[in-house]
């Protein structure tokens, strides 16, 4: 590191400093897509992808009240504030969750306040047959059933090693679903059940909503992904779609901010899906929005999107 530091300290005045991806830290592609996305706050993004993400919990309602376990953090000189979903918790700064109050006995977890929308927007009503159809690590098939401790949850993941991640999280807040190795793109090969009430897709994405926390993301992305994983999302969402009640409800989820991902997806969606309609979501800036896009450092959260649709009866 020594020597390439001091090989640039020589070469300085020969190195190309206007280049965008040098000034912004950011590779040109995706500067180019936010620039195309989002032409009046391209850079506030950026910046804000640069920032140190804070730590979020969320309280287990099975357990406590959100303010009962605001007070126990205080009862521990841990400060914190309520957010803006029903069991969210900002912490001011990171702590081991081994000092916070009966973490390991249930009390909380630590999820993204973006990311605790999931379970709220989907909202499982008791008994309900629910899939989390990309679930590991589990942290939205957990909150699901905190919400609803009695529906049957079907928890699916391609990555049979990030499932053993989802036993990990029900074990600890001494939760029940049915964990299934399975693709969700062909989802008979695993179910021979009924269809589902309530799907939950938190699809794969180039996750460049959350690269505050994992600052590589920027670097391991290249911009042909994006294609890729537009394809693969428009495969999956057809495919459940198929395996959803009428009148039941799939929210579409992702941790990226780029609308090909997004909206875009959704809005193709919706054109080729006679049977299918945009319920909007109460959170998102316009009632004329195709869902909810949530940029990174909104209201201290990770950028997510989310577009709940509901199946004709």
């Amino acid at each position: 590191v020594n020597g390439v530091l001091r090989n640039i300290q020589r070469q300085d005045s020969e190195l190309n400093t206007d280049s965008d991806t040098l000034r912004f830290n950011t590779p040109a592609w995706f500067i180019k897509r936010l620039q195309q996305a989002y032409p009046d706050n391209w850079q506030d993004i950026i910046e804000q992808s640069h920032q140190r993400p804070p730590m979020w919990l969320r309280n287990n309602q099975q357990s406590q009240t959100c303010d009962a376990y605001l007070a126990a953090l205080a009862q521990h000189d841990i400060s914190a504030q309520a957010g803006s979903s029903p069991n969210a918790i900002l912490l001011e700064s990171a702590k081991d969750v081994a000092a916070l109050p009966d973490f390991m006995e249930g009390a909380a977890s630590v999820q993204d306040g973006a990311a605790q929308w999931a379970a709220t927007l989907l909202a499982p009503a008791a008994d309900e047959l629910v899939l989390d159809a990309c679930a590991a690590p589990g942290g939205k098939s957990c909150h699901l059933l905190e919400l609803a401790p009695t529906i049957n949850l079907v928890a699916v993941d391609f990555d049979q090693k990030r499932l053993a991640r989802v036993q990990q999280n029900l074990d600890r807040l001494h939760l029940k679903a049915q964990l299934i190795h399975g693709d969700a793109t062909d989802i008979p090969s695993w179910w021979q059940g009924q269809q589902f009430d309530r799907i939950l897709l938190d699809a794969p994405c180039s996750a460049t909503g959350v690269i505050r926390r994992h600052p590589d993301i920027k670097w391991l992305r290249k911009n042909s992904d994006i294609e890729e994983l537009a394809n693969l999302q428009k495969q999956i969402l057809d495919h459940c779609w198929q395996w959803l009640k009428p009148g039941g409800t799939l929210l579409y989820a992702t941790c990226s901010i780029l609308p090909q991902e997004n909206s875009q997806q959704v809005e193709q969606f919706l054109a080729r899906t006679a049977d299918a309609s945009l319920v909007p979501i109460e959170q998102q800036a316009h009632i004329s929005d195709i869902g909810w896009q949530i940029l990174p450092g909104q209201d201290n959260m990770d950028g997510f999107y989310y577009a709940r649709l509901v199946k004709a009866i």
